[in-house]
């Protein structure tokens, strides 16, 4: 028995699947046209104070198109990857074939999302297929996201952000005839579908990804900077009666994240003129309808050290807040204040974006004591520290 085991070829031995090491060096290798984070000119986007003192500053980049063209970058135009942020321009590869099969709107909804795995999120993503294609859909096991807690449930596909978008891809390309073993690769044919929606809605039909990886649900992500993903949001506004994905994702913006989720509290803020959709490793991508802005306005937003719900909770608010929706703020900081840089807007909303205040009337003063530390020192008497405690009970 012994024998036969050292018989069987190992997965890592040379020449087989999975035995190449990667990466090589740990300090990282440099490629042409690829900028590294340490190259990226990361600026401040906000910025957590205790009492004037800047606790934590959360760098990144942001950008602002119109159309194809990028009227105000701040950050770098880093290159990135969508990651689940592109959900929605992915579904316009299957948008006319979900269609002619008549799919509700809340399965439309859930195709777009990155759930928190709710049981309405569970049970609307497992409808869009048979029970016998369950077993098709290869999104990794996983539990539900929580906002409090620690979560026991046993982990299950249908559990992952992804599901949705996986149960409507499988169901698509049956009816597309395509063959659904291997559909999570790149040589899947829906692949380049995918690839020709991007280059159109940038109308750049030259343009092809530096690099395509594998999304953390398995599916290709490829990469862009921020000022294409901006201008592909600007173009879901220009084009959003083309399809059903602006108007899914507006009918039913808690199947998009879920409660307490910064893309699904946006898009109901938007009341039906902007469409969010959150990526992960710190993206949030906005697409608004605003009548200064008449070619569709495209805004992403990408955090440089990964998700940060919080912080990139109040940049939206920001740059929202100077379009004239108004976007609640996020669960208060612990003793701490954010402060907006400027610079997250175009300088023309700068007057606008000091009325958009980053704490509430319930928000209280916390993070100083009520007396001067000065004057409290002073009014210490030295010869006798028990003097202003009463009778001190020493003879």
């Amino acid at each position: 028995m012994a024998e036969d085991i050292e018989e069987r070829p190992s997965s890592v031995s040379q020449g087989r699947p999975g035995s190449s090491i990667f990466p090589k060096n740990p300090l990282g290798e440099s490629f042409e046209g690829i900028a590294t984070g340490r190259d990226v000119e990361w600026e401040p986007l906000v910025d957590f104070r205790r009492m004037d003192i800047s606790e934590n500053t959360i760098h990144g980049a942001i950008s602002w198109a119109h159309g194809t063209e990028i009227i105000h970058s701040f950050g770098g135009n880093v290159l990135v990857y969508g990651r689940s942020m592109m959900k929605p321009l992915m579904m316009k590869t299957f948008a006319d074939v979900l269609e002619s099969e008549k799919i509700s709107w809340e399965q439309k909804a859930i195709s777009c999302s990155s759930h928190n795995g709710d049981t309405e999120h569970v049970a609307t993503a497992q409808s869009l297929l048979s029970e016998s294609e369950w077993g098709l859909m290869q999104c990794p096991l996983d539990v539900p996201l929580i906002q409090f807690g620690r979560q026991v449930r046993r982990p299950r596909r249908w559990f992952h952000t992804c599901s949705g978008e996986h149960a409507a891809m499988l169901k698509a390309l049956r009816v597309m005839g395509i063959n659904r073993a291997g559909y999570t690769l790149p040589n899947s044919p829906w692949f380049k579908k995918y690839l020709e929606v991007l280059r159109k809605i940038m109308k750049n039909p030259e343009w092809t990804p530096t690099r395509v990886a594998k999304d953390g649900c398995g599916l290709p992500t490829v990469s862009n900077t921020v000022d294409e993903l901006a201008v592909m949001f600007s173009g879901i506004a220009r084009e959003k009666d083309d399809d059903w994905i602006w108007e899914a994702m507006n009918r039913h913006p808690d199947l998009i994240g879920g409660f307490n989720r910064l893309d699904s509290t946006c898009i109901k803020a938007g009341k039906g003129k902007l469409i969010a959709k959150e990526g992960a490793d710190g993206l949030l991508g906005l697409s608004i309808i605003h009548p200064d802005w008449e070619r569709g306005l495209g805004i992403v937003i990408k955090i440089a050290h990964g998700w940060n719900a919080q912080a990139t909770w109040y940049v939206a608010r920001a740059v929202l807040g100077v379009l004239g929706i108004k976007l609640r703020n996020p669960y208060p900081l612990h003793r701490q204040k954010a402060f907006i840089v400027p610079r997250v807007v175009p300088e023309k909303y700068n007057s606008s974006l000091e009325q958009v205040v980053t704490w509430d009337e319930w928000d209280p003063d916390r993070d100083r004591f009520s007396i001067d530390w000065k004057d409290y020192n002073n009014s210490v008497v030295k010869n006798d520290p028990f003097s202003n405690e009463g009778d001190s009970g020493i003879n």
